[in-house]
């Protein structure tokens, strides 16, 4: 016995209390119709399905399903679908959209749904026109379409949904006809059991601001001689009396009469496995391509996505949250007026860890190489007069270092030795990178093992050129200046850096 039996479920039990508020007439009523009655067949209980629509006529479909649902924003639903479905491979996800929704505003987020092959079923409504908001033209409109928003007739052209979607690399296309009842439930069954990306572009009718769009492809009276229901391992065959047919001519498709010079076997056999052929079924318009283009396998993202985390389990064992939380910069804030056991890691840097190239660029725009050279050739740093540095010994508490950065608001201190030569920097880099989410002790642990040790240094007499130079090569932000002795005198900085460039520039 299947799962869908021992469920017994019917669509009845997927029909939500709501009253259906389309306009009477409408396709949508037909769609929403074949997918309750394909849902019962799929043997998946009703808590473990969701309906994800955007914005537009076809987006209330959430509401008049009896299972878990978001209306979301417009565009939007596949993103969403998305994070759903990788969260919980385990639901059965739908996606609800309209050419407008879906091809316009929501055109990117399709794309790269279907090129990472989320296991999501996608049911596009293709009106070619935009219905909720009154009846301007759509992506899908045909070139010249006549519109309130187009009155002189619309230019662009329009875009083809399978051929957009085979493009970005979906693996399971197809087209139904909202009329045409059976099939478009076959359709839907078929690209809900596919393990992947399906899309459906389904022929829907707005009978308010576009009737008749698809009138060829819908009437019965003209349909068979306009549409082509592909079947795989079967000839190309349509026509009234099934007398024309599909060949592979110089060029691509080709259509011919069956009788004297053409017969079935020299038809195109349809194969759902060919990229190439659904390449071409996708550009044919007559006759329209009508049932399953594409059905090819390859592995949904969320199965892909789950196995590296289970990879990632067996490399480095059970992830903690904790220690996530911890493992990059943290900072403890404390309520004012309380003892503090550690201090606040709060130093506010003076510039970004790398200079601002785009800033000195534009500083120095109009000048050329040699003319820099010219203006700064004889200025040496004493030129910049370099701040009194802030000191302290590399025998100095952390905590005690930390606050001194705090109080003046600098992000530099030079670090000196019992004879009060310079030992090294100790940068808010330095809290950042080697003190910040460390299981340390500040009030034990010393500047001295965290510092940077060996920083470059110049002197006063040292040409400003050579400054430059460090800070754009090296990414140095500040430059400790010493004497003769390596006592430390001043420091500057990529401010000072900047600041003294704008003054003599």
């Amino acid at each position: 016995m299947s799962t869908a039996d021992t469920l017994h479920l019917s669509p009845k039990d997927f029909a939500s209390d709501q009253t259906l508020r389309w306009c009477p007439g409408c396709g949508d009523y037909a769609i929403i119709s074949q997918v309750q009655k394909t849902l019962p067949k799929l043997g998946i209980p009703k808590e473990n399905i969701v309906f994800i629509s955007g914005i537009g006529c076809s987006s209330r479909f959430p509401y008049y399903m009896n299972t878990y649902g978001i209306h979301s924003i417009h565009g939007r639903a596949p993103t969403l679908a998305t994070g759903l479905k990788l969260a919980n491979p385990e639901l059965s996800v739908w996606v609800i959209t309209g050419d407008g929704d879906g091809l316009s505003i929501g055109g990117n987020h399709l794309i790269h749904a279907c090129r990472r092959n989320v296991d999501l079923n996608i049911i596009l409504f293709n009106n070619r026109i935009y219905g909720l908001t009154k009846g301007q033209y759509s992506p899908t409109s045909p070139q010249g379409t006549r519109t309130k928003s187009s009155p002189m007739g619309s230019l662009e052209q329009p875009i083809n949904p399978l051929s957009l979607v085979l493009a970005s690399e979906a693996t399971f296309i197809a087209r139904t006809v909202d009329v045409i009842t059976k099939h478009m439930g076959n359709i839907f069954e078929r690209a809900a059991h596919h393990k992947g990306v399906s899309f459906v572009e389904v022929f829907q009718n707005c009978i308010i601001f576009n009737n008749g769009a698809w009138q060829p492809y819908s009437d019965r009276k003209l349909r068979s001689d306009n549409d082509l229901f592909l079947e795989h391992g079967k000839p190309m065959i349509f026509g009234m009396n099934d007398d024309k047919g599909i060949i592979m001519g110089k060029s691509g498709f080709e259509v011919v009469e069956l009788g004297d010079e053409y017969s079935e076997d020299d038809l195109v056999v349809h194969d759902v496995t060919s990229v190439s052929q659904a390449w071409m079924l996708s550009r044919l318009t007559h006759p329209m391509p009508i049932g399953v283009i594409l059905d090819v396998q390859r592995t949904p993202y969320e199965v892909a996505a789950w196995a590296q985390v289970e990879e990632a389990k067996l490399q480095k064992g059970e992830g903690d949250l904790n220690t996530l939380f911890h493992a990059a910069d943290t900072w403890q804030i404390q309520p004012q007026g309380e003892e503090v056991a550690v201090p606040q890691m709060t130093v506010q840097a003076t510039m970004p860890h790398n200079l601002d190239e785009a800033y000195m660029d534009e500083m120095l725009l109009d000048l050329s190489k040699s003319e820099l050279d010219e203006r700064l050739s004889g200025m040496t740093i004493a030129d910049l007069k370099p701040s009194a540095p802030i000191l302290v010994a590399d025998s100095a508490r952390l905590d005690h270092a930390i606050q001194l950065m705090q109080q003046h608001n600098i992000g530099c201190l030079l670090v000196t030795n019992v004879d009060g030569h310079l030992d090294g920097i100790f940068t808010e880099y330095d809290v950042s990178k080697r003190v910040v989410g460390q299981d340390i002790d500040l009030h034990t642990s010393t500047v001295n093992d965290f510092m940077t040790k060996d920083p470059a240094t110049m002197t006063l007499d040292a040409p400003v050129i050579e400054a430059l130079h460090l800070i754009s090569t090296y990414g140095f932000r500040h430059i400790p200046v010493v004497d003769e002795h390596d006592l430390p005198l001043g420091i500057f900085s990529v401010r000072d850096i900047i600041h003294f460039l704008a003054t003599v520039l």
